[in-house]
């Protein structure tokens, strides 16, 4: 099968690498469509060490399963696979498993492949509404739900998304259909336009009017220097919940964050049903947010594409009829 591999040092598309064989529990599925991450590029710059199949944002269809109600189903796929014994896992926080296993990511293959493998409890099927282009954002949406899982964002709190890229639009749009006024503040006037279409204030980075200090600042610059910029944003007392993951260090002054007794939440993945509602209401703009599909024979310049600055998500296309 045709498969995108991160050898540690480069990046290579291949033809002949063997397809995965599922055990029992498992489903085989055949991707019709995945995204590129901004995770994927920094581990192509070292972030976790991982080397292998690359790619954990993708929709499908289901090849074989032990359960025939599964097979032919177009799925999405949570990307973590907890050992279920160890005692994050028995306390009911299977993400932290002390074994865990990710996608694409650490001791399990990615799906930048014509097939992947992942445990049936992972896989939830696409509703027909919901196309190819549209349920391929699913993984990057439930990370954006989770900052409303996790923080109790009051009526009247103020609350800011920090960086302009895929995920902070998302997060953005999440916090903007729950109902609650958002600020996105970013870099690029382009990609805040997506938002102010969508309803959502917006605010150039750096610019002399900035929102009065926020109660919420949810960071997505996927910058190191990003927390310093959500720190500058948030009040005393207030919440900054970080997104970003990246190879290398942030070099930030913590004492307003002590000062200020400010409180900072580390946040990851999500959970699916929420988004998939919203992407199936149509609550959600995916569609201005891509910026090119490529096939995946074509993988390395989708990659070179994802990575230059400004740019949106960028998806691979391995066989998808339902773009």
């Amino acid at each position: 099968m045709r498969a995108v591999i991160f050898d540690g040092n480069r990046l290579i598309v291949r033809d002949d690498v063997p397809a995965p064989v599922r055990d029992e529990g498992e489903a085989l599925v055949r991707v019709r469509l995945a995204g590129i991450c901004n995770t994927d590029l920094e581990i192509t710059r070292g972030y976790l060490g991982y080397t292998g199949i690359l790619g954990h944002e993708f929709v499908g269809t289901v090849e074989d399963a032990d359960d025939p109600g599964l097979v032919g189903r177009r799925v999405v796929g949570e990307i973590n696979i907890p050992c279920g014994e160890c005692a994050m896992c028995r306390m009911g926080y299977p993400r932290h498993c002390e074994r865990i296993r990710t996608m694409g990511m650490r001791a399990w293959p990615g799906c930048f492949a014509d097939y992947t493998v992942l445990p049936c409890e992972n896989l939830h099927p696409v509703p027909g509404s919901v196309r190819d282009r549209e349920a391929v954002f699913t993984e990057p949406l439930a990370a954006a739900v989770e900052v409303l899982e996790q923080v109790h964002i009051r009526p009247s709190d103020r609350v800011v998304v920090l960086g302009d890229g895929k995920l902070g639009l998302l997060v953005a749009q999440v916090v903007h259909a729950s109902g609650h006024p958002v600020v996105l503040v970013g870099r690029h006037e382009e990609k805040l336009e997506i938002a102010r279409k969508a309803g959502i204030e917006t605010a150039l980075s750096g610019s002399p009017v900035l929102p009065p200090r926020a109660d919420v600042v949810v960071e997505c610059t996927g910058s190191p220097s990003g927390l310093g910029e959500a720190v500058a944003l948030v009040r005393p007392r207030g919440t900054i919940v970080l997104k970003s993951t990246f190879h290398g260090e942030a070099p930030t002054n913590l004492s307003p964050v002590v000062v200020n007794e400010v409180t900072c939440v580390g946040s990851r993945c999500g959970p699916f049903p929420p988004a998939m509602r919203l992407l199936e209401g149509r609550r959600i703009d995916t569609a201005s947010l891509i910026d090119g599909v490529f096939p995946a024979t074509r993988a390395i310049e989708a990659f070179e594409q994802a990575g230059r600055r400004g740019s949106l998500k960028v998806l691979l296309d391995f066989g998808s009829d339902m773009l």
